[in-house]
């Protein structure tokens, strides 16, 4: 691997996955002299960093959808003073406002 190219983001990516592999490794990176030097535990390949590199990335983007949700969501506040409301109006069932407003948001933005 080229350490003396990499931007910030992809040696994040390489970090992610060799912690993902090992995670007790301890290494650090000569970017100048573009090498690597392991302190602690087991150095794995770089073709198996390559493919926990595009494994993590592969989980990543699957994920987008819960990030989005998450975004969306309304704060835990609100929507206990929904289920409250709710509560109060007898609708705990799906004719409740909680229960619109999350069915709104997994609508919007469906598991792939």
């Amino acid at each position: 691997m080229n350490y003396s190219t990499m931007s910030f983001a992809e040696f994040k990516k390489f970090c992610d996955a060799v912690y993902s592999l090992e995670p007790n490794a301890k290494f650090s990176v000569d970017k100048e002299a573009n090498s690597l030097t392991w302190t602690s535990g087991s150095q794995p390949s770089d073709s198996a960093i390559e493919t926990e590199m595009a494994r993590l990335d592969t989980l990543y983007t699957n994920q987008a959808y819960q990030r989005t949700r998450a975004a969306a969501y309304e704060e835990v506040k609100e929507q206990l003073d929904q289920l409250y409301h709710d509560m109060t109006a007898g609708k705990l069932d799906a004719t409740g406002e909680w229960h619109k407003a999350i069915k709104a948001v997994k609508d919007a933005n469906p598991k792939p």
